[in-house]
């Protein structure tokens, strides 16, 4: 298969705002062992990538500098050692970085094939928020059928998709947003809608449960939801952080009610874990959630997609907060 010599990429040229993402000319990736080289057709954006751009994001070091976490396209590399893909195959990938590009180089392990029925964008928006969600609701979470959960940000990407596997899998599910629009969204999904602006959700949670509370809450704000969250806890609840938003360092923590709950405070960061374990969560949604999404059950919701030399536009579009599912950018 020829390629091309040199490919356009996003760079972060400087911590900061939207504005500091800017395309570059450079040479194409390598597939390495293990790898797979995706022509890349389009790509999602994610939070991390804004808090990455704006350094704000635990970058360890080896990770890639370039930002994008999630793409779709085709495979037209293979690296020593991958037998799991022909040249040819269409894919959507978790990357390792370096989404926000013509080409990248993934680990085959992190690639999987897009299900039928399904286009390049939103199996663009697949990877990131389906990993996400797997490992942590259903992982550390423990979620099954009967449970209940309390999901924050209810229709962000991975709020969304969230709402959609609770309801795929008979989880009730609770979850907040800030205007009515979107309280509406959560309802079209099958959760019930908590406005937080108008609404204390520990009190809404206590109500509708009958003071049981719920088993799993998936946080993304951190710190300033942390006492609210353990109140909203059924007995021997967990909650499982996956953001930061309202502060990455808590006080005043009622450790009492963490005792008396027998109640398990989580999380984690999915660049984080290991090839080996990125790839065991890829064959978990292979064997549980690609046949629903065969099937055309939850699907990605894509709220709006830019060029990708547009990357700073789709930045500000994700920050202003008002998007509702997933942003991509589409790149052929």
């Amino acid at each position: 298969m020829s390629l091309p010599n040199e490919m356009t990429r996003i760079e972060i040229t400087e911590p900061g705002g939207p504005d500091v993402l800017q395309a570059k000319h450079v040479p194409l990736p390598v597939a390495a062992e293990g790898e797979v080289l995706i022509r890349v057709h389009a790509a999602g954006i994610n939070r991390p990538d804004a808090l990455q751009r704006a350094g704000k994001y635990p970058m360890k070091p080896g990770m890639n500098p370039i930002p994008g976490l999630e793409v779709a396209g085709e495979v037209v590399a293979l690296g020593a050692g991958v037998s799991q893909f022909e040249l040819g195959d269409s894919v959507c990938a978790l990357t390792n970085g370096g989404g926000y590009a013509e080409y990248c180089a993934v680990p085959a392990g992190q690639t999987l094939p897009i299900p039928a029925g399904i286009d390049w964008v939103q199996a663009a928006a697949i990877p990131e928020t389906f990993f996400t969600v797997w490992a942590n609701l259903f992982g550390l979470g423990g979620a099954s059928s009967g449970q209940r959960a309390l999901i924050h940000g209810g229709t962000s990407g991975i709020g969304t998709t969230a709402l959609m596997l609770c309801r795929e899998f008979g989880i009730e599910a609770f979850a907040t947003a800030g205007s009515a629009e979107k309280c509406a969204v959560i309802r079209k999904l099958g959760g019930q809608a908590i406005n937080y602006r108008e609404e204390n959700f520990a009190d809404v949670i206590a109500e509708k449960t009958a003071g049981q509370g719920v088993n799993i809450v998936l946080d993304i704000m951190g710190a300033s939801y942390l006492n609210a969250n353990i109140s909203a806890l059924a007995m021997d609840g967990r909650v499982v952080m996956l953001g930061f938003l309202g502060g990455a360092r808590a006080n005043d923590i009622d450790l009492l009610a963490i005792l008396g709950k027998r109640a398990v405070v989580t999380g984690s960061l999915l660049r984080a874990r290991t090839a080996a374990e990125k790839a065991a969560i890829a064959d978990q949604l292979r064997e549980h959630v690609w046949p629903v999404l065969a099937d055309g059950r939850c699907l990605p919701m894509v709220d709006k997609v830019y060029s990708l030399t547009d990357a700073a536009k789709a930045h500000a579009h994700m920050e202003a907060g008002d998007h509702i599912g997933k942003i991509v950018l589409r790149v052929d």
